[in-house]
């Protein structure tokens, strides 16, 4: 990452953190709420604290983590004071699934992963200044709450009626495998959470993913039951594509802002890729660009799409948030370069790794390598006819530069890092080939 951070250089000089609850519902990213009035007032009025939730059951954080990362910074933005939870406790459990019960980590590897994810959340929010974040673990309050404890004075707030209406709940309820006790009871848990959040730092609202809500709910009852106080919850929406497929996910796999699990390169290509339908609302959920530039884009989209505009500005500032700036810069001259617009020599060993993983790929010998083969077997042409006959027509490149001859052998000079061909038939078809 760069050493200016993105997201914590945004200041609060635009007029719409002025109310930002009106500024949220302008971006899409109030999907339900508690009583939408008084939460508008609270959040106009004196500086309050908040949360929102992470839980460790992966090393990363993803796409969807990054609606909630960056609406924390909205409302830090805002005067307000965030607080990062790290769900030492409650990953060890894991919210119910609709797929089925999830399989339970060892506390060695939840540990490992709070302490990754919590490095990661101080990337979004300022640990600086008078509504400084604060970062808080679970696991500290619960692993002195014995279960008696539990069952006498949290448990006795929940009714078992509410509890199995929950939509999460109820599905699973209806499914062949069921429900477990363990992950039933994790309403109760992130429910005293906020309850313990409350009591120990003041904190009056809780936000995350409206598939949430049933959690975020119990949270708000159980505080007002214990307490008698009223507290606030806000449910952020699910982002689904304009064609009702799923967001966040690129062949089937999750988007991770790690950029070992998900490199620079694949992150802004996911990004530049965002339908003409969609790319307006991903601005105004994942940028911290102004209703006017927004708008200047949408133009952009309306009339002249093809140049896409809104998506180069999309994938820029995303990237830029997550990797840095340099990490950007460095994969857009990457893609430039695979097409002629730059030196391919020059793209480094990580960036053409993480090309290979998404284009057609094989693996070759460096003896039996010639334009042919590296062709066929990359499935760029079906037949080493048709590679032939791709190469006679001056079709075909390694590297960038033109292949005349379709049996000459590869020299060893061609590998990039040793490891890697850049092949092309035509203009647009890319493949690598990867030295065995």
């Amino acid at each position: 990452m760069s050493q200016t951070n993105p997201v914590l250089s945004q200041q609060r000089n635009d007029p719409s953190f002025d109310n930002i609850f009106q500024e949220l519902s302008w971006r899409g990213l109030v999907y339900v709420s508690t009583d939408e009035t008084a939460l508008e007032e609270a959040l106009a009025g004196k500086p309050l604290t908040y949360y929102a939730g992470f839980d460790p059951t992966a090393a990363s954080l993803h796409l969807g983590h990054l609606v909630q990362l960056l609406t924390m910074r909205r409302l830090q933005l805002a005067g307000h004071r965030p607080l990062g939870l790290i769900g030492g406790a409650t990953g060890l459990i894991g919210d119910p699934r609709e797929s089925g019960e999830r399989v339970l980590n060892t506390p060695e590897v939840v540990s490992e992963w709070v302490k990754r994810l919590q490095r990661q959340l101080r990337h979004y929010v300022s640990f600086d200044g008078e509504n400084a974040a604060h970062l808080v673990n679970n696991l500290d309050w619960w692993q002195g709450v014995g279960a008696l404890e539990m069952l006498r004075d949290i448990g006795k707030h929940f009714r078992v009626g509410t509890m199995i209406k929950k939509e999460i709940v109820a599905k699973r309820l209806n499914s062949e495998e069921g429900i477990s006790y363990t992950e039933f009871s994790y309403q109760l848990l992130q429910g005293y959470d906020f309850l313990r959040l409350y009591q120990d730092h003041g904190c009056t609202l809780q936000f995350g993913g409206s598939d949430q809500w049933g959690n975020l709910t119990a949270g708000t009852e159980l505080v007002r039951k214990a307490t008698g106080a009223h507290v606030h919850a806000l449910g952020t929406p699910l982002i689904t594509n304009s064609d009702g497929t799923k967001f966040g996910k690129s062949e089937g796999n999750a988007i991770w802002i790690d950029a070992e699990l998900t490199s620079p390169y694949a992150f802004y290509q996911f990004w530049l890729n965002t339908a003409d339908d969609d790319v307006i609302e991903r601005l105004k959920v994942f940028t911290f660009r102004t209703r006017e530039q927004i708008e200047e884009l949408a133009e952009s989209v309306r009339q002249t799409p093809f140049k896409r505009e809104a998506q180069r500005a999309l994938a820029w500032d995303v990237t830029v948030l997550v990797h840095g700036e340099e990490a950007t810069r460095k994969v857009i001259a990457a893609a430039e370069a695979l097409f002629g617009k730059g030196e391919i020599a020059e793209i480094d060993e990580p960036t053409l790794e993480a090309i290979a993983a998404e284009v057609p790929t094989a693996e070759l010998s460096a003896e039996e390598v010639t334009i042919v083969s590296a062709l066929t077997e990359t499935g760029l042409t079906s037949t080493r006819a048709e590679a032939r006959r791709a190469v006679q027509q001056g079709g075909a490149s390694i590297n960038n530069v033109k292949i005349d001859d379709a049996e000459a052998p590869v020299p060893d000079s061609a590998w990039l890092h040793g490891k890697y061909l850049v092949v092309r038939r035509g203009k647009k078809n890319l493949a690598i080939v990867v030295r065995a």
